[in-house]
């Protein structure tokens, strides 16, 4: 009996270690008042549906794929820069499109106050979207992080943390995820607790343009990799900043590390801000815990409208047959200077051939 249990172990074993999750994730979701121009219809509407199509394929190749919502779903009126409120269209559209978890946590989630940011919750759960970072009170909190997802019998724990909120300050019950290494710390220990294979952070951090991680960033990553978690995903200053496979030598295994993966969408104008990078990674189960396979990025650009009818879409590198010939000057500018970026700074993580 005791030999035939050994068996069936090893044999489990070996099927979790075939087991592989594709995960993806992409930057700032942003919303312009701009892009509300472009996405309204006669009926008053807002159709997002041509601006994703194109990386549609990749999204859903994921077994989970994470966005950052970078504006409230405050309600009427939709509103760009500086404060935001989108139309609860734009989220059901990337929901469509394939992404399984919204990140809420950034800079802009109290730009309608306390009461856009439940509004916020409100939608993404109306609409059957998972979200994490900002929370209408804290029992809901509670009841949420650790946010841990089994995908394929792999346990995934996600959490997500902001720098701040411009400035605007909490006026009630609502609660959202700042970076604090004390929280952080105690969400990794319960993620841990309740049999996470693997942890992946989310930050909304840095300094927005910069080309490089600033001090405040390495050193947080430092403590995280020291924590123990497996993946590092960064976001906030709109353009792509360099990536690196790390290797910790207190728990025996790589961690991805991405500071920033520049925009996912937005009427940014900035060279280095027309695009972003869609990073993906496969995690694959090797005894009680996850490992890292595979991490990569592919560049995308944003293409905008010049003409009624016309909306923002974005372009994958390899697409460049689908550009206006307006664009293509700026197309080519962004990718060679992010590759050149991410070429001379990336470490084991490369470009999707």
């Amino acid at each position: 009996m005791k030999l035939l249990s050994i068996l069936m172990l090893s044999v489990v074993s070996l099927l979790q270690s075939n087991h592989t999750v594709n995960l993806t994730f992409v930057g700032d979701a942003m919303q312009h008042a701009p892009q509300l121009t472009a996405a309204q219809q006669a009926d008053g509407t807002y159709d997002y549906s041509p601006c994703f199509e194109n990386l549609k394929d990749d999204i859903q190749w994921a077994d989970l794929a994470v966005v950052n919502l970078e504006c409230p779903l405050g309600g009427k009126p939709y509103t760009g820069y500086p404060c935001f409120s989108a139309p609860d269209s734009y989220a059901q559209t990337l929901r469509d499109v394939g992404f399984d978890l919204f990140l809420t946590a950034n800079n802009h989630c109290l730009d309608r106050r306390d009461k856009g940011l439940v509004r916020t919750c409100q939608a993404l759960d109306s609409l059957g979207i998972p979200h994490i970072g900002t929370y209408p009170n804290q029992q809901e909190r509670d009841k949420v992080i650790p946010y841990i997802v089994n995908v394929k019998g792999m346990k995934i724990a996600f959490l997500d943390y902001t720098y701040g909120t411009n400035g605007i300050p909490i006026q009630g019950d609502v609660i959202v995820d700042f970076i604090d290494q004390q929280q952080i710390a105690a969400d990794i220990a319960l993620a841990r607790e309740r049999g996470a294979h693997a942890i992946c952070v989310n930050l909304h951090w840095g300094i927005e343009y910069q080309l490089k991680p600033v001090a405040s960033q390495r050193t947080l990553a430092d403590w995280l990799v020291s924590q123990g978690v497996d993946l590092i995903i960064g976001g906030h200053p709109h353009v792509v900043e360099p990536m690196e496979v790390r290797y910790s030598e207190e728990y025996d295994k790589n961690v991805l590390l991405v500071y920033s993966m520049g925009n996912f969408i937005s009427n940014q104008s900035d060279i280095d801000t027309r695009g972003g990078a869609m990073v993906k990674v496969s995690l694959r189960m090797m005894g009680n815990h996850a490992v890292i396979v595979e991490p990569r990025y592919k560049l995308f650009f944003v293409q905008k409208p010049v003409a009624r009818g016309q909306n923002y879409v974005l372009i994958p590198e390899s697409r460049p047959d689908l550009l206006r010939p307006d664009s293509k000057a700026e197309f080519t500018r962004f990718m060679t200077r992010t590759h050149d970026l991410v070429t001379s700074h990336n470490k084991d993580v490369p470009a999707e051939q």
